[in-house]
């Protein structure tokens, strides 16, 4: 019994401390599927999914979903200290109890009671070790609890600010592309005279984006797990619009920057392939078309109206269409896996276009402030109030 508790406490520390190195130190993808982290997230994301999707309020079933992540951090923080709680008990117990305890009889009990207190360095004395080599185990232990704290405070700052670049990306794209994100969007809202080199710029600007998204949550999956905070907006609508912005450009629209488009469309469906295989995702091929061809038609069609150069053979649909399968199985799986809905390629709600407002009222302004050489003087447009912009669509 005693060999038994021994080597037991030995596997608990040993996969505790190493699942929290892979975890919050080591700075790439963690290695092996019995993990206390994967295991964790396998035991409990599918029953509080479960649960949400039973809510049928929208946002109250957001809500729900959104306590998820910073939940789930406090949990895997519990599970790894009371792994090694646990784990010095058993070492404590192999060793038969070596302690001096005036309120009870030394046994399990108190080998974790004085683990609890020691990891937590609460050290209250009222049980004392008797032997010299308990003294130096009671030392480890509140040295690994101490390093354990300091370790987590370190951690939280690098989360919370990988997730805060994250999300402003995702939010500056609310005003170029609407919400949430669609392709036509991003391409009608830069097709002004000069918008190619801004489209340009932001290819780049996701290119990075996608890069960093990459790196931070391969490092830190748990990131995959936490929701944008605005109505509409999330990390793979995001993703998956550029992809679809990225594959229109590549495969039927000219006069485009081409080039970054194909560089971020590499990058961006590198991190999305990535971090499926370490979720264990595998493409979604029984999925409902998200451009089936009336559709794709309708999208040909307002690209024309907005002025989007496209291409007019007869094979553009069907090379957008190759374009999308290196993609969207991904993206599906993910979809039904964090229960993130996809961003359509065209907004299908009518709703207040603040854009188009906004849009409207410096028009309107350049025009003011052109010199008229018929009149001396121009008078002042008393029509011009501007209206309400709020929107609640987040759509700027």
């Amino acid at each position: 019994m005693r060999v038994f508790a021994l080597i037991a406490g030995i596997l608990c520390l040993f996969i505790a401390l190493l699942d929290a190195f892979q975890t919050i130190i080591m700075p790439r993808r963690a290695i092996g599927r019995f993990r206390l982290t994967s295991l964790f997230f396998i035991a409990t994301w599918r029953p509080w999914l479960f649960f949400a999707r039973r809510l049928h309020h929208a946002r109250k079933r957001e809500t729900a979903l959104s306590f998820y992540g910073p939940l789930s951090l406090v949990a895997l923080l519990a599970i790894w200290a009371a792994a090694m709680l646990i784990g010095f008990a058993l070492l404590f117990y192999a060793a038969g109890s070596p302690f001096n305890d005036a309120a009870h009889r030394a046994g399990f009990a108190s080998d974790l009671y004085v683990s609890g207190t020691t990891i937590f360095t609460l050290g209250l004395g009222d049980v004392t070790p008797l032997a010299s080599w308990a003294r130096v185990l009671v030392i480890v232990e509140a040295g690994s609890g101490l390093g354990l704290l300091a370790v987590v405070m370190g951690y939280f700052p690098v989360l919370y600010g990988a997730f805060s670049r994250r999300e402003v990306s995702i939010s500056l794209l609310d005003a170029r592309a609407g919400s949430p994100p669609t392709a036509a969007e991003l391409l009608r809202r830069h097709s002004y005279a000069g918008g190619e080199q801004a489209l340009s710029v932001l290819l780049t600007e996701w290119e990075r984006w996608s890069a960093e998204l990459l790196e931070s949550h391969i490092s830190y999956p748990l990131l995959c797990y936490f929701r944008s905070q605005h109505t509409n907006q999330s990390w793979l609508a995001a993703l998956t619009a550029i992809l679809d912005a990225s594959s229109l450009l590549i495969s039927g629209v000219r006069n485009n920057p081409a080039r970054q488009a194909q560089l971020t469309f590499a990058m961006a469906r590198h991190a999305l392939v990535d971090l499926a295989q370490i979720f264990g995702l595998s493409p979604e091929a029984g999925a409902p078309d998200r451009l089936p061809p009336e559709r794709y038609q309708k999208l040909f069609s307002q690209l024309c109206q907005s002025g989007v150069n496209v291409c007019r053979d007869d094979f553009s649909s069907e090379r957008l269409r190759e374009m999308r399968s290196l993609y969207e199985g991904y993206a599906e799986a993910f979809s039904g896996y964090l229960s993130m809905p996809l961003p359509p390629w065209i907004g299908d709600q009518p709703h207040k276009d603040n854009w188009m407002t906004v849009a409207r009222l410096r028009e309107r302004a350049e025009q003011a402030s052109a010199p008229d050489p018929t009149r001396e003087s121009e008078p002042q447009d008393a029509s011009f109030v501007v209206p309400n912009l709020i929107d609640h669509h987040h759509d700027f």
